[in-house]
């Protein structure tokens, strides 16, 4: 390895590391890009299912959607985005309901035809109005949208997905009102959507093609190089960095068990499974994440979230009262060291969506160049 005054060690070809390395490689350094697993674009990695011709997301369906002007730009600059909406559906004892909640959900779950100010008035008669600061997700949700929506959509979805009931997790979690009093069911907000053509990983492979960027795959780095390189960015879990000294940071995995069939199999990308009965929380058609593609054989994936092991890949960061304790010591530790930045998902151990991952690493290569 190099030992060049101008050498930045990377560890992580995702997205973090991709645009972080980018921006520094156009600004004259040299790149060494160091990855664990033998692919580029780490849990927005795309491939085409050998069986039917599907384009897959291996490690499960990831929606571009973005408020950045700025990030819609960049990642245009990369790809062909193509329009996409995500609207999901939701199936509870039999009955399949738009997601989120909103005024289609309303009318079909109670059997009315209200307009949207009934529906307000409505939904407020079903809050519990009692819960004036809601601590819980349970109290959040049972404040905003009452009992029945709630075990409903959230209850028995939220219990598969992390693990624990929803009076054992804190509000944030359900962020914000989770109701639309018209019809509109794109599971989104932002004004910018859509799905790349060909697929993340192309996005990714053409971030990093750069005469001065060089990729290292199947190759884990140790804490130990980096005197090696002026600085390195570091985008795999903060706690292994540390070699894991002050206890492991919890985080909720998932499992997919994938089948193929003919034709459509269930008409729509996304379909959750609100019931705790049922053991998965959803199944994901990927073929219509591409809707301007056309397959005669579909590949689908159920959907299983448990607690995460060592050797498991890390998905969501749990972040309750015992990993926050850990999160703090690990985050010390890590502003005392002056030549690596922490970045990304696991980096930070933080959930971030796409858009925000690549924000945060295009300010952080910015910071570097200015210091």
């Amino acid at each position: 390895m190099t030992s060049e005054n101008n050498s930045i060690a990377i560890v992580g070809a995702g997205f973090s590391g991709a645009v972080i390395g980018r921006e520094l490689a156009e600004a004259g350094y040299k790149i060494e890009i160091f990855e664990a697993r033998d692919h580029i674009a780490g849990n927005c990695h795309t491939e085409r299912d050998n069986e039917t011709g599907v384009m897959v997301h291996k490690y499960g369906p990831h929606i571009f959607h973005t408020a950045d002007q700025e990030v819609w730009e960049y990642i245009n600059r990369y790809a062909e985005m193509m329009p996409y909406k995500n609207r999901v559906k939701a199936i509870y004892k039999g009955n399949v309901y738009s997601l989120p909640i909103n005024l289609h959900t309303i009318n079909q779950f109670f059997g009315k035809t209200l307009s949207p100010s009934e529906a307000k008035s409505w939904i407020e008669s079903q809050a519990d109005l009692s819960i004036e600061n809601p601590k819980t997700f349970e109290e959040q949700a049972l404040r905003f949208v009452g009992k029945d929506l709630y075990e409903a959509f959230f209850k028995g979805y939220t219990e598969k997905q992390w693990g624990l009931h929803p009076s054992e997790l804190p509000a944030s979690i359900l962020k914000r009102l989770p109701v639309r009093f018209n019809y509109d069911d794109n599971y989104f907000n932002h004004p910018y959507q859509g799905m790349p053509k060909h697929g993340y990983t192309e996005i990714v492979t053409k971030i990093l093609k750069h005469e001065n960027i060089t990729v290292h795959l199947s190759t884990p780095f140790d804490p130990s190089e980096r005197e090696n390189y002026k600085h390195t960015f570091w985008s795999g879990p903060l706690d292994a960095f540390f070699n894991y000294k002050h206890g492991r940071l919890g985080y909720r995995t998932l499992d997919f068990k994938r089948s193929t069939q003919d034709g459509d199999a269930q008409g729509n990308a996304v379909i959750n499974y609100t019931e705790e009965s049922i053991p998965y929380t959803r199944i994901t058609e990927h073929k219509h994440f591409a809707p301007w593609e056309d397959h005669d054989k579909t590949v689908i994936y159920h959907e299983h979230s448990r607690s995460c092991e060592e050797d498991d890949i890390p998905y969501y960061p749990i972040r309750l009262a015992g990993e926050v304790e850990i999160l703090e010591t690990y985050e010390k530790a890590a502003d005392s060291i002056n030549d690596v930045t922490f970045v990304g998902r696991l980096g930070t151990y933080r959930y971030l969506d796409m858009d925000v991952t690549i924000r945060e690493a295009l300010d952080a290569a910015k910071k570097f160049l200015k210091n």
